[in-house]
């Protein structure tokens, strides 16, 4: 059996990322390499196109609380949508925020340089799921709302 390279494979958020995920930063276009020339004469920036699912590319810097190594800790995710997906949960901080993904694939890939090298993934997203809703109450809390 041969898995072709490029192979993407579907996995649960909760699996590949037991912590979460910290968005840092926007959603912004994944554009194509645009060079000085191509700037000069004036010509617009063009978005990537998934070659697979031939969706628009999006990108956002994520950090994974899980990671131990502070190298490995943040990376991008790529979203494929035809539009700019927007983050459900709001900011705990300045630019940064919790958020879950869904439709998560990962794409095994080589990283590092010369006996430097190890295991990594590239991910890729459909979208944000939606917030969470407020834990429910429990028990007791309800019995002192209602005394109250």
């Amino acid at each position: 059996m041969t898995i072709d390279k490029g192979h993407r494979f579907g996995i649960d958020f909760d699996d590949a990322f037991p912590q979460g995920l910290v968005m840092v930063g926007e959603v912004s276009p994944d554009n194509e390499y645009q060079s000085r020339e191509d700037r000069s004469a004036g010509r617009p920036t063009r978005q990537r196109i998934d070659e697979v699912t031939g969706k628009r590319q999006w990108k956002v810097r994520v950090t994974d609380p899980a990671e131990t190594k502070a190298k490995r800790a943040s990376f991008e995710i790529t979203f494929l949508a035809d539009v700019q997906p927007v983050p459900t949960t709001s900011e705990v901080l300045p630019g940064m925020r919790p958020v879950e993904l869904e439709g998560l694939t990962a794409e095994p890939r080589v990283a590092g340089q010369g006996e430097f090298k190890y295991q990594s993934y590239a991910f890729c997203a459909t979208g944000f799921k939606a917030a969470a809703s407020k834990p429910a109450r429990s028990s007791q809390q309800e019995q002192t709302a209602k005394a109250a």
